[in-house]
């Protein structure tokens, strides 16, 4: 029977489906007898696509098997890798260009989406023209100039702050000017300084 031919991007997808298949047959000592590709031919009948461990022979034996295994059965090689040799051949009844029943056909990139309940019930969407951006007010543009009031004693521009106006706290109980918690490091130490001049005062 004449060995099966393969492109090489066949080859590769068989390749990549074959990659978690565990080998169903063993090829022992004894080489490859009547036994061994009969159950070859029934793995390959049931399954099409096939993991076969051929073990304890170098390379030359194995690929001496490889060719008379796909000449007695029909199948093609799709790899050799090692004592792992992946044999394929198409299922009897299945075509491969057409699609299968279960799989929904792809739509194209550019097909507008349709929802799961319209295509139930028959409907599609049509293509419509891009939707237009809504012209939206313009925000007011920011100042590029500073006042004066904005200002701070350098002559800098303020920034912003998140701190409240009021020198009231929550409770409504203003703090005194010489607390620890409305004073700056800076005015502390002058603070410091002025009553170190009062203590050396005799």
């Amino acid at each position: 029977m004449p060995i099966l031919e393969l492109t090489s991007r066949e080859r590769s997808e068989l390749r990549s489906a074959a990659h978690p298949l565990n080998p169903v047959v063993l090829i022992g000592d004894n080489g490859l007898t009547d036994a061994v590709l009969k159950e070859i031919d029934r793995a390959l009948t049931s399954h099409g696509l096939i993991k076969v461990r051929a073990g304890g022979a170098d390379r030359d034996e194995r690929e001496a098997m490889l060719a008379t295994i796909c000449d007695t059965l029909s199948c093609a090689p799709v790899h050799h890798l090692g004592k792992m040799l992946i044999l394929f051949r198409p299922l009897s009844g299945n075509v491969a260009s057409a699609p299968a029943e279960g799989t929904p056909a792809r739509r194209k990139a550019s097909d507008p989406h349709t929802p799961k309940k319209m295509a139930a019930e028959g409907k599609t969407v049509s293509k419509s023209a891009p939707a237009r951006k809504r012209a939206t007010p313009e925000a007011p543009a920011k100042k590029s100039f500073v006042g004066r009031d904005d200002l701070n004693s350098a002559g800098r521009p303020m920034r912003p702050s998140t701190k409240k106006k009021s020198s009231t706290t929550a409770h409504g109980i203003p703090r005194r000017s010489g607390s620890a918690l409305s004073l700056r490091a800076g005015a502390r130490s002058g603070l410091r300084a002025s009553a170190g001049r009062k203590t050396t005062k005799k």
